[in-house]
Parts: structure tokens; C-alpha cells; sequence
């Protein structure tokens, strides 16, 4: 299926997030996820479906100031 990863399109096999996470090899710490602008907590990653066309945005933490 087509969906959008921080507003590129991607094609991917993921039923979920958390198969996505894997897909995209996302880092265990420091990476939040929202699907259509709502933030998806990491506990609820396996149980958030996605679906074709979705929105997907992925912010990675970084250190600095």
C-alpha cells in the first residue's frame, strides 16, 4: 500500500505502525510517531492500524542546543 512518511510517498507492506517501525529499522529510543497528526504512543504502536494513503510523521530526537 501508498502511504505518506513525513510527507514522502512510501510504498510498504506494514499493516501497523509498529510493522512500519521495523520496515523503516526506527531506533528502540528517542522516536516518536504520529498518523494523521495524532501522536501514537510506542506501547500502542503493534495495535494502530494503518491505512492506504495514510499520513505518517516520524520525529527522531537529537541532542545539541
Amino acid at each position: 500500500m501508498k502511504i505518506k512518511v513525513n510527507n514522502k510517498e512510501t510504498e510498504t507492506s506494514a499493516k501497523n505502525v509498529g510493522e512500519l517501525a521495523r520496515e523503516l529499522a526506527l531506533p528502540e529510543r528517542g522516536v516518536a510517531l504520529a498518523v494523521e497528526q495524532t501522536m501514537i504512543q510506542r506501547s500502542n504502536w503493534d495495535c494502530t492500524p494503518l491505512k492506504e494513503g495514510a499520513n505518517v510523521l516520524i520525529i527522531k530526537a537529537a541532542c545539541g542546543g
